[in-house]
Protein backbone atom coordinates (compact mmCIF):
# COMPACT_ATOMS: atom_id res chain seq x y z
CA UNK A 1 0.00 0.00 0.00
CA UNK A 2 1.26 3.30 -1.06
CA UNK A 3 1.57 5.87 1.55
CA UNK A 4 0.21 9.56 0.96
CA UNK A 5 1.04 11.57 3.65
CA UNK A 6 4.15 11.59 6.62
CA UNK A 7 3.27 12.82 10.00
CA UNK A 8 6.10 14.20 11.50
CA UNK A 9 7.36 13.18 14.79
CA UNK A 10 10.77 14.53 16.71
CA UNK A 11 12.41 11.81 18.43
CA UNK A 12 15.34 11.23 20.47
CA UNK A 13 16.32 8.44 18.55
CA UNK A 14 14.29 6.00 16.09
CA UNK A 15 12.22 3.09 17.53
CA UNK A 16 12.55 -0.08 16.33
CA UNK A 17 9.78 -0.42 14.18
CA UNK A 18 9.25 2.58 12.00
CA UNK A 19 5.24 2.67 11.09
CA UNK A 20 4.24 3.34 7.65
CA UNK A 21 3.15 7.28 7.78
CA UNK A 22 5.44 8.32 9.90
CA UNK A 23 8.20 10.37 9.59
CA UNK A 24 10.68 10.67 12.78
CA UNK A 25 13.29 13.31 12.82
CA UNK A 26 16.22 13.14 15.26
CA UNK A 27 17.46 16.55 15.19
CA UNK A 28 20.48 15.74 17.81
CA UNK A 29 21.64 13.48 14.64
CA UNK A 30 20.67 15.94 12.24
CA UNK A 31 18.63 12.74 10.66
CA UNK A 32 14.88 11.78 9.74
CA UNK A 33 13.73 8.25 8.77
CA UNK A 34 10.72 6.75 7.60
CA UNK A 35 9.50 3.62 5.55
CA UNK A 36 9.44 3.70 2.07
CA UNK A 37 6.18 5.77 0.59
CA UNK A 38 5.82 3.16 -2.12
CA UNK A 39 5.06 0.51 0.89
CA UNK A 40 7.81 -2.34 -0.06
CA UNK A 41 9.18 -1.38 3.92
CA UNK A 42 12.46 -0.47 3.48
CA UNK A 43 13.65 1.80 5.81
CA UNK A 44 14.91 5.83 4.65
CA UNK A 45 17.18 7.09 6.24
CA UNK A 46 18.50 10.51 4.91
CA UNK A 47 20.98 12.85 7.17
CA UNK A 48 20.58 16.81 6.98
CA UNK A 49 23.44 18.43 5.48
CA UNK A 50 24.10 21.08 3.13
CA UNK A 51 25.02 18.01 0.47
CA UNK A 52 22.69 15.62 1.67
CA UNK A 53 18.93 16.80 2.18
CA UNK A 54 17.60 19.86 3.74
CA UNK A 55 14.51 19.73 6.38
CA UNK A 56 11.94 22.81 6.46
CA UNK A 57 8.88 22.24 9.27
CA UNK A 58 6.45 24.79 9.15
CA UNK A 59 4.64 23.87 12.52
CA UNK A 60 2.68 21.33 11.34
CA UNK A 61 4.30 19.40 8.22
CA UNK A 62 7.69 18.89 7.32
CA UNK A 63 9.33 18.82 3.84
CA UNK A 64 12.73 17.98 2.56
CA UNK A 65 14.76 18.40 -0.42
CA UNK A 66 15.82 17.17 -2.70
CA UNK A 67 13.79 14.02 -3.80
CA UNK A 68 13.71 11.37 -2.41
CA UNK A 69 15.47 8.50 -4.89
CA UNK A 70 15.79 4.87 -3.18
CA UNK A 71 17.78 3.61 -6.36
CA UNK A 72 19.54 0.61 -4.32
CA UNK A 73 16.10 -0.61 -3.10
CA UNK A 74 14.04 -3.32 -5.84
CA UNK A 75 11.02 -0.85 -5.77
CA UNK A 76 13.48 2.40 -7.18
CA UNK A 77 10.73 4.55 -5.77
CA UNK A 78 11.43 8.24 -5.97
CA UNK A 79 9.20 10.65 -4.69
CA UNK A 80 9.37 14.01 -3.31
CA UNK A 81 8.18 15.18 0.79
CA UNK A 82 6.17 18.55 0.48
CA UNK A 83 4.43 19.95 3.51
CA UNK A 84 4.14 16.11 4.35
CA UNK A 85 2.57 15.21 1.34
CA UNK A 86 3.66 12.22 -1.08
CA UNK A 87 4.62 13.77 -4.59
CA UNK A 88 5.83 11.02 -7.17
CA UNK A 89 8.67 11.55 -8.72
CA UNK A 90 9.12 10.73 -12.95
CA UNK A 91 11.60 7.20 -12.91
CA UNK A 92 15.02 7.72 -13.27
CA UNK A 93 17.50 6.63 -16.06
CA UNK A 94 20.76 4.38 -14.75
CA UNK A 95 22.41 7.53 -16.43
CA UNK A 96 21.12 10.33 -14.67
CA UNK A 97 21.00 8.32 -11.43
CA UNK A 98 24.84 8.08 -11.86
CA UNK A 99 25.33 11.63 -13.10
CA UNK A 100 23.11 12.63 -9.68
CA UNK A 101 25.76 10.74 -7.85
CA UNK A 102 28.65 12.26 -9.08
CA UNK A 103 27.58 15.62 -8.40
CA UNK A 104 26.85 14.92 -5.01
CA UNK A 105 29.89 13.72 -4.54
CA UNK A 106 31.83 16.73 -5.77
CA UNK A 107 29.29 18.82 -3.86
CA UNK A 108 30.40 17.32 -0.71
CA UNK A 109 34.23 17.36 -1.80
CA UNK A 110 34.00 21.27 -2.33
CA UNK A 111 32.49 21.52 1.06
CA UNK A 112 34.95 19.69 2.45
CA UNK A 113 37.52 21.51 0.85
CA UNK A 114 36.06 25.24 1.39
CA UNK A 115 35.57 24.71 4.84
CA UNK A 116 39.73 23.25 5.38
CA UNK A 117 40.44 26.54 3.70
CA UNK A 118 38.61 28.80 5.17
CA UNK A 119 39.42 27.24 9.06
CA UNK A 120 35.69 26.67 9.08
CA UNK A 121 36.19 23.62 11.92
CA UNK A 122 33.00 22.84 13.69
CA UNK A 123 34.28 21.24 16.65
CA UNK A 124 37.60 21.15 18.64
CA UNK A 125 39.91 18.56 18.43
CA UNK A 126 39.81 16.32 21.77
CA UNK A 127 42.23 14.92 23.95
CA UNK A 128 42.75 11.01 23.47
CA UNK A 129 41.00 10.75 26.58
CA UNK A 130 38.04 12.86 25.26
CA UNK A 131 38.16 10.92 22.00
CA UNK A 132 37.88 7.53 23.88
CA UNK A 133 35.08 8.32 26.45
CA UNK A 134 33.02 10.42 24.15
CA UNK A 135 31.30 8.35 21.37
CA UNK A 136 31.69 9.46 18.01
CA UNK A 137 28.78 11.20 15.87
CA UNK A 138 28.67 7.80 14.03
CA UNK A 139 29.03 5.81 16.97
CA UNK A 140 26.29 7.64 18.58
CA UNK A 141 23.81 7.20 15.07
CA UNK A 142 24.67 3.45 14.56
CA UNK A 143 23.38 2.64 18.37
CA UNK A 144 20.68 4.90 17.80
CA UNK A 145 19.47 2.95 14.81
CA UNK A 146 20.21 -0.08 16.21
CA UNK A 147 22.99 -0.73 14.38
Amino acid sequence: MTIKHLAPHFVERFPETLVAGELYLAMEFATSAHLCACGCGNKVITPFSPTDWQMSFDGETVSLKPSIGNWTFRCRSHYWIRSGRIEWAGEMSQEAINAGRKHDAQSKLQQQSSRSISGDIRQPALSAHEQIQTPSLLGKLKKWLGL
